[in-house]
């Protein structure tokens, strides 16, 4: 695989060919692989809200050690290697186009050997370099024949869930230094992205009292560590957890940060809009349904279509300007910016309790793809 420089562009791109190249090219910035927080990126903040804000940034810089560590011990039941984990998420950054983090997994990457040139190991990389690109870029695609292809190219239960939890928390960490920028006033694209994410259809959710159900199987319990059975019996009640925690516990340390930064998180007034907001869009009907029955029924928004969602934010202008940046922010975190931050606190939010929402809504797009590219709904 390859991080070629473009002629003309001053840029890099990803493909999906191993390369034996033994003097690969070395992407646009080499130095953006040696940062002291993987997860802010260098990023410069005031330190009161870094201090505010700690709690869940503090699991999130966690997740960045464990999804990628510097080695990886290959085995049967966890093919995934370092380099699998490193193209997946340039492959999901490449998607939300922030440079800064596009810089740094290319960077990290740039090094390391690449699979074998065989016709197997390039069919297998580019089967989950497409996996995690639509996943990325239209959750709602996702079928049981995406993952039945992944099986296919010889994929475990344990690699299946390990590519859902990157391709989430690389758009979760997209979106988190998308809300940092605007705050700071930064430009987030400095390249040409992809098109606006498009919502899912509207058909998804005609059913209000769709359940969701596991795709794939969890751990069986007598075959579970007595770490992860410990982990399991902690957070298998934790809410936006339920269901999907015996599928995660097969990696419980990511399991436990993850469910920590869920924890940490804190629930304002429009949590439950923001969730609606970005499980409306990523096409994830259990999450959308979970929390439309949290919703006083009665100020509940039209999310039939946008028109109707933009006239009934017409006289609310808090939600209104809560619903168009967390709509860009789900849409194309590239392009959020401080034209939608400053509303947020022109309506009354705190700087702090707007990165907190914005923030929230990120994970709720790592989760609505967790509940869809892991489940179904019946």
């Amino acid at each position: 695989m390859e991080q070629r420089r473009v002629s003309g562009k001053s840029h890099w791109y990803h493909e999906t060919q191993s390369s034996t190249c033994p003097a690969d090219v070395l992407p646009l910035v080499p130095e953006a692989a040696h940062v002291e927080d993987r997860f802010l990126l260098e990023l410069t903040l005031p330190a009161s809200l870094l201090a505010a804000c700690e709690t869940w940034l503090a699991p999130a810089r966690e997740l960045t050690t464990l999804l990628f560590p510097d080695t990886v011990a290959v085995t049967r039941l966890q093919t995934f290697s370092a380099y699998d984990r490193l193209s997946t998420a340039l492959t999901v950054a490449q998607v939300y186009g922030v440079q800064r983090l596009c810089n740094h997994y290319a960077a990290r990457l740039a090094p390391l050997p690449g699979p074998d040139s065989s016709r197997e190991s390039n069919h297998r990389l580019a089967q989950i370099t497409q996996y995690a690109r639509q996943l990325a870029s239209s959750p709602s695609v996702i079928t049981p024949q995406a993952r039945a292809q992944l099986e296919d190219v010889g994929l475990t239960t344990h690699d299946i869930v390990l590519i859902n939890q990157i391709s989430g928390f690389i758009g979760f960490q997209a979106r988190v230094l998308s809300t940092f920028q605007a705050l700071l006033g930064h430009p987030v694209r400095w390249i040409p992205g992809i098109p606006v994410q498009e919502d899912a259809l509207a058909t998804r959710f005609a059913d209000p009292h769709a359940q969701w159900l596991p795709a794939i199987g969890g751990i069986e319990p007598h075959h579970a560590s007595a770490e992860q059975t410990a982990t399991l019996n902690k957070w298998q009640t934790l809410p936006p957890l339920e269901g999907l925690v015996p599928l995660l516990v097969y990696d419980c340390r990511t399991l436990d940060a993850t469910a920590r930064l869920i924890k940490a998180l804190p629930a304002g007034p429009f949590t439950g809009l923001a969730a609606l907001i970005t499980a409306r869009i990523n096409g994830s009907v259990s999450c959308f349904n979970t929390w439309r029955s949290a919703v006083d029924g009665t100020t509940e928004p039209p999310f039939e279509d946008e028109k109707a969602l933009a006239s009934w934010s017409q006289h609310r202008p808090t939600e209104q300007a809560i619903i168009q940046a967390v709509q860009l922010l789900t849409r194309a975190p590239d392009r959020f910016s401080a034209a939608q931050f400053t509303p947020l606190i022109e309506h009354g939010f705190s700087v702090e309790d707007a990165v907190n929402l914005l923030a929230w809504s990120g994970l709720c797009g790592w989760l609505n793809r967790l509940r869809i590219a892991l489940g179904e709904t019946a």
